[in-house]
């Protein structure tokens, strides 16, 4: 990193701008059945699921291979590489036993496949370029078909120059319904890919070279504040399913407010006797976890990954550590050059992000959301579950009104008095 990119990443550290926009709203409406025994279609959020036409007893579907503008939250677009317009491209739900005929029409510039991650099929539809089948040409459209024999959670992604078309947010999840499912009916179902990217403060397109500088990172290639919440309802019972197809790092994503259990991997369901509570999962490069759980608590609770660099916008490294140090003489000596400069980082970050400073064009903070309670101090791979008692009210945008005397505040006096608590005493 040089000199002029860390005053830019210090002088974007704490904007707000058009990234204090409210959240991306999320309508808890009721999911159709799509699947036997009442089985409801997944949710996939900020994204959508593939179309399906009937033929002769055959879903037909179609995926094209494109570029694209996309936005990762409000401030930052990318030009992004991905499927029907999105990345990631639309979920492809259908129920075990499906016969599927799906066309793939190129639009890069250069070859691409579609490897389905996951899925056993025959072998000459596994999509590997090179390997299984020759690459699909600029311009060519490809057909495969097969049928899904097995229920479970999958992904779709390319198997032609994977570390660029990959990089460029070309992935996908698949949702295969069981014929027969078996334990509690769900009542909520989300699809979650996780990515990272490299995109530099300022520009347009992601680093597909990159090997471990991600400074953006999103769910559904969305990243805080930008991603939309999770609605739903108090004592529903409610599946995650996560797919990572990130570069290089696992996450390991945690839940507040909940505790859940794994169900499935993409490799099938996991057995009853070996289910067990948990509050964070880890979902390795290259798989997907699901995990279900029943709200108690009503409110808006935090999900995100725990690996504390994940849940930061575009952060800076690679300058000396400033923390404590007192750099006014360093600020009155840069601001001739940069007006307005301030050095980030001495008091720690999270008073930054509450100054109006400007930032490079096509950027965003390095953290920061508007709530409730003021400046939410995360960014990237973070979102919000909205559990409330009537979801089918709840349209994502709104807050959570806690009950009177249920939010921690500051300490009355009294109070501090009659437990015996005196703050200016070292414990």
């Amino acid at each position: 990193m040089n000199r002029r990119e860390l005053m830019q990443l210090s002088m974007a550290a704490g904007a707000l701008g058009v990234a204090r926009e409210a959240v991306a709203k999320a309508v808890a409406v009721t999911q159709p059945v799509v699947a036997p025994f009442g089985q409801r279609a997944v949710v996939t959020p900020n994204g959508s699921s593939l179309p399906w036409r009937l033929v002769d007893g055959v879903k037909v579907g179609h995926l094209v291979v494109s570029e694209f503008d996309h936005e990762i939250a409000p401030g930052l677009t990318i030009r992004a590489w991905g499927y029907n317009g999105s990345t990631p491209g639309p979920t492809i739900e259908v129920t075990q036993g499906d016969r599927v005929r799906l066309y793939v029409t190129n639009r890069l510039r250069e070859i691409t496949s579609v490897h389905w991650h996951g899925v056993i099929l025959p072998n000459g539809m596994d999509g590997v370029a090179g390997l299984t089948q020759r690459g699909i040409a600029p311009g060519e459209t490809f057909l495969y078909e097969f049928t899904f024999r097995d229920a479970g959670t999958f992904m779709y992604h390319p198997h032609a120059d994977e570390m660029t078309q990959m990089a460029m947010g070309m992935n996908g999840m698949i949702v295969v319904h069981p014929k027969t499912p078996r334990g509690p009916k769900v009542d909520r179902d989300f699809v979650l890919m996780s990515h990272e990217w490299n995109i530099k403060p300022g520009t347009r397109r992601a680093d597909p070279n990159a090997m471990s500088d991600f400074n953006v990172l999103t769910f559904n290639s969305r990243a805080f504040p930008g991603t939309a919440p999770l609605v739903m309802g108090v004592g529903e019972r409610v599946r995650i399913r996560i797919g990572n197809l990130s570069p290089m790092d696992h996450h390991p994503i945690h839940l507040h407010g909940v505790s859940a259990e794994l169900t499935w991997t993409d490799g099938g369901e996991v057995p009853l006797l070996a289910r067990h509570p948990e509050t964070t999962f880890l979902v390795p490069v290259g798989t997907v976890r699901v995990f279900e759980f029943v709200p108690r608590e009503p409110g808006d609770w935090a999900m995100h990954c725990h690996m504390t660099h994940h849940v930061m916008n575009q952060m800076g490294h690679g300058f000396p550590v400033m923390l404590g140090a007192d750099a006014r003489r360093i600020d009155a000596r840069v601001r001739p050059l940069v007006p307005g400069y301030m050095t980030m980082g001495q008091d720690g970050m999270s008073e930054m992000a509450e100054m109006q400073m400007t930032v490079p064009d096509n950027s965003i903070p390095m953290m920061g959301g508007a709530g409730p309670f003021g400046l939410i101090d995360m960014g990237g791979m973070f979102t919000v579950l909205k559990v409330r008692a009537r979801p089918e009210l709840e349209d994502g945008s709104g807050w959570y009104q806690h009950p009177r005397g249920t939010v921690a505040d500051v300490a009355p006096v009294e109070r501090l008095k009659a437990d015996g608590i005196d703050p200016n005493k070292l414990t």
